[in-house]
């Protein structure tokens, strides 16, 4: 194929992704009760699942910090369209997280022209496997690292003469980047997978340097969970696993290149 029907493949591509998108976002839009009540805004109640769970095991392990049993938000709204702009944002993100499989889809049948024979073979099942990732990375986010942080920071004040009043906004932004993002970091071993086709990355500069992840990682579930060991390891604990998963598939790789 020349540089223009690669232009020209890229450009269809693109677009049946963006139609996909489009689509299950007009899906979404009609849908509101569910996507806000029941979804992102369960998070911020203590009726939540997850609430419910931490409060029970707290209570069992004497934690007070992880129980949410009074958690409730004041979330409001402080801009005329700002719950209408709110409603088009969130129905974008649903159909992109709902299309992401058809997206993923489509970037490898882009790709895949460009694979060895060998190269294609294996990594015939990316697309599953990285869909897979993303959704669990996305409900590992939604059901756990978001209520943590939705309560640390919703409640946490510099004095008691502070009241939060969390905008629509600020707490749309929180939930949708916190889920994202996570969904986006479980696509680790596939992205080493990659790199060490490419050979960027080697099992053993991995496992070299995990100690330097496993401290950063313990950084970040400090930051984003309640001040207390427990809900640090409960959190940490899946990332590092996530890590060691991404070692095993570079040592998969490289054994296969040794054959």
């Amino acid at each position: 194929m020349s540089f223009w029907d690669h232009l020209e493949e890229l450009r269809w591509t693109v677009l049946r992704s963006l139609i996909a998108v489009l689509t299950l976002s007009i899906i979404a839009f009609f849908n509101r009760e569910i996507i806000f009540d029941q979804v992102i805004l369960a998070p911020s109640t203590s009726d939540f699942v997850t609430n419910r769970l931490l409060c029970r095991l707290g209570e069992w392990l004497s934690i007070e910090s992880i129980c949410m049993d009074s958690l409730k938000l004041k979330i409001i709204n402080i801009s005329m369209s700002g719950q209408f702009l709110t409603h088009m944002y969130i129905s974008f993100v649903a159909g992109f997280v709902l299309g992401f499989p058809f997206i993923l889809n489509e970037i490898w049948r882009f790709v895949r022209p460009a694979l060895k024979q060998g190269e294609a073979r294996y990594s015939s099942n990316a697309v599953l496997i990285g869909s897979a990732l993303f959704f669990l990375g996305v409900l590992f986010s939604y059901y756990l690292i978001v209520p943590l942080t939705v309560n640390f920071l919703g409640t946490y004040q510099v004095s008691s003469d502070v009241m939060n009043q969390i905008s629509l906004n600020s707490y749309i932004s929180t939930v949708v980047s916190v889920t994202f993002s996570v969904g986006i970091v479980f696509e680790l071993p596939i992205i080493v997978f990659f790199l060490t086709k490419i050979g960027l990355v080697t099992p053993a500069f991995m496992k070299k340097n995990r100690k330097y992840m496993l401290v950063i990682l313990l950084i970040v579930s400090a930051i984003i969970t309640p001040p207390d060991v427990f809900s640090q390891i409960l959190v940490c604990i899946p990332l590092m696993g996530l890590y060691e998963l991404s070692i095993y598939a570079s040592e998969r790789i490289q054994k296969k290149e040794e054959l």
